[in-house]
């Protein structure tokens, strides 16, 4: 049976589209021809949309830390979850949703013979969750609990590599554009890409005054983050405090936030990568159309959900009881976004 993602991939639009269409979403906005590809294409493809039945023998919770909105900005989350659910409906596994922002999504999970939690939740919610159900795995997150099964990205290696990278092409002046996240109100989550950059730079002995920014992982954050870094720049090159560059590149910690940092470094009259080089994590569906083109770490999103799914579901039928702990490694994908130091 096809997926959304092989729809996707034939139609030439992203797997959220596709989704969207097939789900006559009316706030969609696209042209008439490519609603009309896409449904050409499942038909093709002999896609069959399956809704939540009776029959269905194992009832699958997905609960996601993150709301919808948050979901449509980075679609890291949103490519775990459709890799989560191309993998249930191949399975004749019934799907129930909800967000941790529901008031009720405690009593929505409940008597389910599997649960998937996406994201970051407190040790509070953690603990609670366990005892809702049996075969559970927490995704993009680690639990300190051995009884409990994880799957997660290694975003430490990632941003080891993508610095490495950034290193071999003669930077040494690197900029950090993070987010901060938080389980529950003020339980900060410590970001395994800030921690490795701090590592890295120290080990090499860059400095990293004025060039570690933490804001939000979305756009309008990442856009917000740089301006700072250049005005900064600016402002003490007119007093004569510094000249020249702040930084030769840029590691975002997310493609979203990456986005934001080419849009301020070009109104700065800057080109990237001849002035400043980016490099992101997670290549997203618009990396390869950005401008220039991302270099990014891909992230196995989809994969993992697919696992995670696989894990959950093989938990329930074989009544595995070992929790395992797993990690998803990243690769590089080159495009435009980055080259040779000039000016360091």
């Amino acid at each position: 049976m096809a997926t959304i993602r092989q729809i996707a991939e034939k139609a030439g639009v992203s797997p959220a589209t596709v989704s969207r269409i097939l789900n006559n979403d009316s706030s969609l906005s696209v042209t008439e021809e490519t609603r009309v590809r896409v449904f050409a294409v499942a038909e093709e493809l002999h896609y069959a949309k399956k809704t939540v039945t009776d029959k269905a023998s194992f009832k699958l919770g997905i609960l996601q830390w993150f709301s919808a909105e948050e979901e449509q900005r980075d679609d890291y989350y949103l490519r775990a979850r459709q890799g989560i659910e191309d993998y249930c409906i191949r399975n004749s596994i019934s799907i129930v949703r909800a967000y941790r922002s529901d008031a009720n999504y405690r009593e929505t999970i409940e008597h389910l013979d599997g649960l998937i939690c996406i994201g970051k939740f407190s040790v509070k919610e953690t603990r609670e969750l366990i005892a809702l159900c049996e075969n559970i795995i927490f995704i993009d997150m680690s639990v300190d609990n051995r009884e409990v099964s994880t799957l997660t990205i290694d975003f430490k290696t990632a941003a080891r590599d993508a610095l490495g990278y950034l290193k071999n092409l003669g930077h040494s002046k690197i900029a950090y554009i993070g987010g901060l996240e938080y389980a529950s109100g003020t339980e900060a989550i410590e970001d395994s890409r800030k921690k490795e950059y701090i590592a890295f730079m120290k080990k090499n002995k860059f400095s990293t005054e004025g060039l570690v920014k933490e804001g939000h992982f979305n756009t309008a954050s990442g856009y917000e983050m740089m301006n700072s870094i250049l005005d900064e720049m600016q402002e003490d090159a007119a007093k004569g405090v510094a000249a020249g560059k702040p930084c030769t590149a840029v590691f975002a910690a997310s493609d979203a936030i990456a986005y934001g940092v080419l849009r301020a470094i070009r109104e700065h009259g800057l080109r990237v990568p001849e002035d400043i080089s980016v490099i992101g994590i997670n290549d997203s569906e618009m990396s390869r159309f950005s401008e220039p083109a991302l270099t990014t770490m891909h992230a196995p999103a989809y994969e993992m959900g697919q696992h995670a799914a696989n894990l959950v579901n093989a938990m329930s039928k074989l009544s595995i009881k070992t929790p395992l702990k797993a990690q998803l490694y990243c690769t590089l994908v080159e495009r435009e976004s980055c080259a040779k130091a000039t000016g360091n």
